[in-house]
């Protein structure tokens, strides 16, 4: 599990761009930085419960503060893009991610073809290269991804296949950070190449893997995890067990 650590409560005003947002804390309003580059216009919204962690001292900062959890119909739902290579780390440890353990070697933001993916996970005989991707979107149950288009997100996909094709492993890990998901769909409408492209990768030998994650004021983990659904009959959560 990834602590939080100590979380201020704030009410969420607005956002004048992708990465900061205005909060009122204690009566005031106070500019904060998200690190999530998505929409999350379902979350988003003025008067919504949200709670925000001090940065760490930083000279080129321009905001003391992360938004790190948003509360969306009596959840909290984690919007923090940068913990899902951490949360899956410590899944593997703890043997809630079936089928990615194994590996002694764990090296992060490992240059692959002509960009950056999150994790190579490696023993002496294999390797694994491993995306992740933060999802913070849930409607009637279905995880959706992206809420935006992605040219970075289908450039991973491809650097993946690259790996694929040089006899390694690859995987896209999409991490969802809230825990009323029942399955992952690909978002069409949000980005309809990078999820073109994300079926033909599974095609063609990526492996796509989802999970939830339990989130409180205190902390967040991995929780379980099942398949990717492209269809209107989705995975049961038992299937995993």
């Amino acid at each position: 599990m990834v602590a939080l650590g100590e979380l201020e409560q704030a009410t969420f005003v607005g956002r004048p761009n992708r990465f900061a947002a205005v909060v009122e804390l204690r009566e005031t309003p106070v500019l904060v930085h998200v690190p999530n580059s998505g929409r999350m216009s379902e979350l988003l919204v003025p008067g919504a419960r949200v709670f925000i962690a001090h940065a760490a001292e930083m000279s080129t900062r321009k905001t003391c503060y992360d938004l790190t959890l948003v509360e969306h119909e009596g959840r909290l739902v984690s919007v923090d893009s940068r913990l899902p290579p951490r949360l899956l780390v410590e899944g593997i440890e703890r043997g809630l991610v079936t089928g990615l353990g194994g590996y002694g070697r764990t090296e992060t933001e490992v240059t692959l073809g002509n960009s950056r993916v999150d994790l190579l996970l490696s023993s002496k005989d294999s390797s694994l290269y491993v995306e992740t991707k933060s999802v913070n979107k849930v409607e009637g149950g279905a995880a959706l991804f992206p809420d935006a288009a992605t040219a970075r997100g289908t450039k991973h996909l491809r650097s993946l296949l690259e790996a694929v094709e040089r006899g390694h492993r690859a995987a896209a890990v999409f991490v969802i950070q809230r825990q009323d998901a029942e399955r992952l769909m690909p978002d069409e409408e949000s980005d309809p190449v990078f999820c073109e492209t994300l079926r033909r990768s599974v095609e063609r030998g990526i492996e796509a893997l989802a999970y939830i994650c339990s989130v409180n004021r205190c902390e967040i983990a991995i929780w379980t995890g099942f398949p990717l659904s492209s269809s209107n009959e989705p995975p049961s959560l038992e299937a995993v067990y």
